[in-house]
């Protein structure tokens, strides 16, 4: 999978955000199980992404010493990037996209105060919930030893229904049909600006999705949003919400409005 940072960021808004920290030596296990050496801080936090979508792994609060930060993407998964461009810092990727790493290259560089991203990518046939074992950190010092090391949980995501009916800005009816694609056998529910449920049904095989309110829709401005579940494990993701008008009276109807007779 080769994509260029400029293509990574350009969908990194759909995609997860994982910020991790220190937490004490035994509050929480390295990867493997395997509890740290007495004394060594551990490297740990949880991201989301949705299949075939790129998220960002940030690494931020690390202690002053250490020399290089690596990043091991967990099975089935490929870092693509190192998007920090910053004085004291050289980022690469590993060619096969199982590793990434920051090298310092000043004395001065303040890691403590630095936020080190890596771009992570799930590929686009991971099952919705699942989890992807492996993801490794770890902060050695200019000698090559392990100051500091953990994971990352990364759970796979699901993508975000489209909502593509009805159509926003149009004058509808009091019970307008909504439709869109959302991930094959997840259950659609629209629901109105207050958290109503609208109406309801399940993606087919082809991801489309349609259904009509069994009830009239109060007149007026409301908005739609639709939110897709994965009936497998829970795993859920909503559209963008779409602005709509119920009963306004149509434009021709207006214009034929009988004329004030002449005085």
């Amino acid at each position: 999978m080769n994509r260029s940072s400029k293509t990574a960021a350009a969908v990194l808004t759909a995609a997860g955000i994982l910020a991790a920290g220190w937490l004490p030596a035994g509050s929480a296990t390295a990867v493997g199980g395997a509890a740290p050496p007495p004394g060594e801080r551990v490297l740990w936090g949880s991201v989301t992404i949705p299949p075939g979508q790129d998220g960002i792994v940030e690494v931020s609060a690390l202690s002053g010493f250490g020399s290089r930060l690596t990043l091991t993407a967990p099975a089935g998964a490929e870092v693509t990037g190192v998007p920090l461009t910053a004085a004291g810092y050289r980022g690469e990727v590993a060619a096969d996209g199982r590793t990434a790493a920051y090298t310092a290259t000043s004395a001065e560089s303040p890691w403590r105060t630095g936020t080190f991203p890596f771009v992570l990518a799930v590929p686009a046939d991971a099952e919705p919930g699942t989890r992807l074992d492996g993801c490794v950190l770890r902060l050695a010092d200019a000698e090559g030893v392990a100051r500091a090391s953990g994971g990352c949980q990364v759970t796979v995501g699901l993508p975000s229904p489209a909502l593509s009916r009805p159509e926003a800005g149009v004058p509808l009816g009091h019970r307008p049909a909504a439709s869109g694609t959302a991930y094959p056998g997840a259950q659609v529910t629209v629901s109105d600006q207050d958290g109503n449920e609208v109406c309801t049904d399940t993606a087919g095989s082809d991801g489309s999705w349609s259904c009509a309110p069994g009830r009239d829709l109060p007149a007026g401005a409301n908005r739609l949003q639709a939110t897709a579940t994965a009936t497998s494990n829970g795993v859920s993701a909503s559209s963008e919400q779409i602005q709509i008008t119920v009963g306004s009276p149509a434009p021709e109807a207006a214009s034929a409005a009988p004329a004030m007779p002449p005085r």
